[in-house]
């Protein structure tokens, strides 16, 4: 009698994949693990754990007394309280506007017409663009440092250029009140210009040349060719550089320490510069982390923008 056949493997039996193979695919796991672990760790503890203990130290009463005696008293919302009570915060809130709306304007002004001006080909073209990026190279403290001596009421070099073509009236751009936040807009526009122009410029690179000989056999002028083809096709650069703008400049804080540290009379005072008077001059770490996390809070606004418009850039 011939023997039945053995029943067939069942169906899990069949698709499960060999012992070797599930080695190796956990092998090739702790591979990954094993590489994203610096990383992870480096984003926790220099990120992370600052971000919670800031969050936690703006409901407490944090102050030098803590280092010695290790208590920190629950607060809840009072330093909240205090630092939008203020009559500092009202003037640092406008001032951060200014500032903000104020650097935007002219870092991106400029950035697009240099952009447009470099995307011809003339001679020292590339030079010109590498030296244009000199200001965003420099660390802001250096930059700071050199802008406060040439902005200098009495020995500042631009105040002595004045003083060279015969104007005798010399304005102190760093300490007066009208004009003290007018200069750190201006320094901070000279550096963020390269940003700016480095973006737009990558942009405009992007764009077919073939459009633009054909605009020009339409008859199309130069502003028409700007407003009918350039801008179109560059907008969702244009929205990602304009946030990225707004997220690195309302944090500005070095800057403004290192040509004005808020003054005179707070005319130069942001949210950035109060929140690091309040906690590194006053030592009060409370109201100081307070006020530096409503700061993160406009600049998770922004952040949130940005993923937008990059995300509707990339779909475009």
């Amino acid at each position: 009698m011939r023997q039945a056949d053995p029943p067939p493997p069942s169906i899990v039996e069949a698709a499960a994949p060999p012992r070797f193979w599930q080695a190796y695919r956990f092998q090739h796991r702790a591979v990954q693990v094993l590489f994203l672990a610096p990383a992870v760790i480096y984003m926790v503890a220099f990120f992370g754990y600052p971000i919670v203990k800031n969050f936690l130290m703006a409901f407490q009463e944090y102050t030098t007394r803590t280092f010695y005696t290790g208590e920190a008293p629950w607060v809840g919302f009072a330093n909240y309280s205090e630092v939008v009570s203020s009559p500092v915060f009202s003037k640092a809130m406008l001032n951060t506007v200014l500032f903000t709306v104020g650097s935007i304007a002219g870092q991106f002004a400029i950035g697009l017409a240099l952009a447009v001006f470099f995307r011809r080909h003339f001679p020292l073209n590339g030079v010109l663009r590498s030296l244009m990026l000199v200001p965003w190279l420099i660390p802001l403290i250096v930059s700071s440092a050199v802008w406060r001596w040439i902005l200098d009421k009495d020995n500042g070099a631009l105040n002595r250029f004045l003083a060279a073509i015969g104007v005798t009236d010399h304005p102190g751009w760093l300490t007066s009140t009208s004009l003290a936040l007018v200069a750190v807009i201006l320094v901070n526009i000279w550096i963020g210009v390269p940003f700016n122009l480095t973006i737009l410029y990558g942009g405009l690179q992007d764009i077919p040349r073939d459009l633009y000989e054909a605009a020009a056999l339409d008859g199309a002028s130069g502003w028409q060719r700007f407003r009918y083809l350039t801008w179109p096709l560059l907008r969702p650069v244009v929205s990602v550089v304009l946030v990225l703008g707004v997220v690195y400049t309302i944090k500005v804080l070095d800057l403004i320490l290192g040509l004005t540290g808020g003054g005179p009379a707070n005319a130069s005072q942001t949210i950035a510069t109060q929140s690091y008077r309040l906690s590194f001059t006053e030592f009060d770490f409370g109201q100081g982390a307070a006020l530096s996390n409503i700061l993160i809070a406009i600049s998770l606004v922004f952040a949130i923008l940005y993923l937008r418009a990059n995300r509707r850039a990339v779909d475009e």
